[in-house]
C-alpha cells in the first residue's frame, strides 16, 4: 500500500558528489520523520541523517558538513545531497519514513536501498 523508492546511487570517485532521492507513494495521509540510513559490508545499519516534517535536521557526526538532507512535503520526497565523499561512505543507503495512513495508523517504512560506491 505504501512504497518508498530510492534513486541516485552509483559509483563515484573520492571527493565527488551524489544526490539520493526517495519518493513515498500509496495510501498516505501524512509523513512524520523521513531519513536515510546506511549499511556497509560487515557493519550494522546506521543513521545518516533525518528530518522532521517541519524541517528540523539531525546528522551523524561522520557526515556533518558534507551531507545535506532535505524534503519536499508536496512530493512526499526526501533527498540526501552527499559531497566530499570518501571510501568510508561506501554502503547501501536506505530511505526510512514514518507514515500516517488515511485511517490514522502510523508505522515505519523502509525502501529497498540504493548502493553508493566510492572508489578510484
Amino acid at each position: 500500500q505504501v512504497q518508498l523508492v530510492e534513486s541516485g546511487g552509483g559509483l563515484v570517485q573520492p571527493g565527488g558528489s551524489l544526490r539520493l532521492s526517495c519518493a513515498a507513494s500509496g495510501r498516505i495521509f501524512s509523513i512524520n520523520n523521513m531519513g536515510w540510513y546506511r549499511q556497509a559490508p560487515g557493519k550494522e545499519r546506521e543513521l545518516v541523517a533525518d528530518i522532521t516534517s517541519g524541517g528540523t535536521t539531525n546528522y551523524a557526526d561522520s557526515v556533518k558538513g558534507r551531507f545535506t538532507i532535505s524534503r519536499d512535503n508536496a512530493k512526499n520526497t526526501v533527498y540526501l545531497q552527499m559531497n566530499s565523499l570518501n571510501v568510508e561512505d561506501t554502503a547501501v543507503y536506505y530511505c526510512n519514513a514514518y507514515i500516517i495512513s488515511p485511517l490514522a495508523y502510523g508505522r515505519n517504512y523502509w525502501g529497498k536501498g540504493t548502493l553508493v560506491t566510492v572508489s578510484s
